[in-house]
């Protein structure tokens, strides 16, 4: 059986990672933390801020996922392109390069 805070965790990466639904999940997660109405108050010491640490540290951690896989994508993408300086035409081709190994006295 399944914790029904591990289903909203699922329910909240699943939504924000798709592009239609992003902006609005991050919006509302903002105007969640911002608004005095929470499902435990603000004024209360400790167990008013527990919910709103619980969802900032969710989106915090689903844009940085988002913002590194886009990095990465960007420069897999860079290191594709044909103007790239660090590749080379004969480290690209799988043809063997026969060497004459010389011993050195």
């Amino acid at each position: 059986m399944k914790f029904p805070i591990e289903g909203l965790y699922n329910w909240y990466r699943s939504t924000i990672r798709n592009p239609k639904y992003r902006w609005w999940l991050i919006i509302g997660s903002l105007v969640y933390l911002f608004s005095p109405l929470d499902i435990s108050p603000d004024f209360l010491p400790i167990i008013g801020w527990i919910d709103d640490g619980v969802i900032l540290t969710l989106l915090v951690t689903e844009i940085s996922q988002l913002l590194g896989e886009r990095l990465k994508s960007a420069d897999k993408n860079s290191a594709d392109s044909p103007f790239n300086n660090t590749t080379t035409a004969t480290a690209t081709t799988s043809e063997p390069v026969d060497v004459k190994a010389v011993t050195v006295d």
